[in-house]
């Protein structure tokens, strides 16, 4: 049996908490006289809090002092973890279980690769924790994607070579950072906005058994 690695990214690809970031950055941006709506949302998909919140006080033209910054950092972090804390398992996405009950069957590692400084406790409070072999998200890394630091680290210890590892993403910066990592990339989405990934699914429904043997069984040069 061909030994690859799988990564996960969080946000959109597992569980859809971007209703939750776009819930509390509206909220923050509303607090200081700012608009915010759901298409800016979408550029702040697998971008760092302190990189949202720069992104959101220029399309305002604000500045702030750093106090000011650190403070409504920490409110929006606060009101998002008072959202995520009422999630539970009906908040996997469709299809995911049986992905990853695949994976596992064919004793294949799986890492969770995320931005997300909340990661463990979305997977705890969707009953996933367990599942992964490996966990690398914000509070593991010092560089946001597309550098490919944070799913390097999840083929580091899941002990997979990078040339070896899968990494299923629902973010522009994320499939860059595989790219960037020499990983096969899988974009969930929309084929115009993931063009970068070598293949694209709109979700996990449209992913067959047939398709991961192939990426259990095939050479990268085959798959690619």
């Amino acid at each position: 049996m061909n030994k690859k690695g799988f990564i996960f990214d969080l946000d959109g690809v597992i569980v859809d908490t971007a209703k939750y970031h776009y819930l509390a950055w509206k909220k923050l941006a509303n607090s200081i006289g700012l608009d915010f709506s759901e298409e800016q949302n979408e550029q702040l998909k697998g971008v760092s809090r302190v990189h949202s919140l720069e992104k959101i006080l220029e399309w305002g033209n604000r500045n702030l002092s750093e106090k000011e910054f650190l403070d409504l950092m920490n409110k929006k972090n606060e009101d998002y973890l008072s959202y995520i804390s009422t999630m539970d398992e009906s908040e996997i996405l469709t299809n995911v279980p049986q992905v990853l009950s695949f994976l596992i069957e064919n004793k294949q590692p799986i890492a969770l690769g995320s931005a997300s400084k909340n990661a463990r406790a979305i997977l705890e409070g969707v009953n996933l924790l367990d599942t992964f072999n490996a966990i690398v998200d914000g509070n593991d890394v010092s560089k946001t994607k597309p550098n490919p630091e944070v799913f390097l680290n999840a083929a580091n210890v899941l002990q997979v070579k990078p040339e070896k590892c899968i990494v299923f993403e629902d973010a522009v910066a994320g499939i860059q950072a595989a790219n960037n990592a020499n990983m096969i990339s899988i974009g969930i989405g929309e084929k115009e906005v993931l063009k970068d990934a070598d293949y694209v699914f709109k979700d996990f429904t449209e992913i067959s058994s047939e398709f991961l043997s192939s990426l259990i069984n095939e050479e990268r040069n085959v798959l690619k």
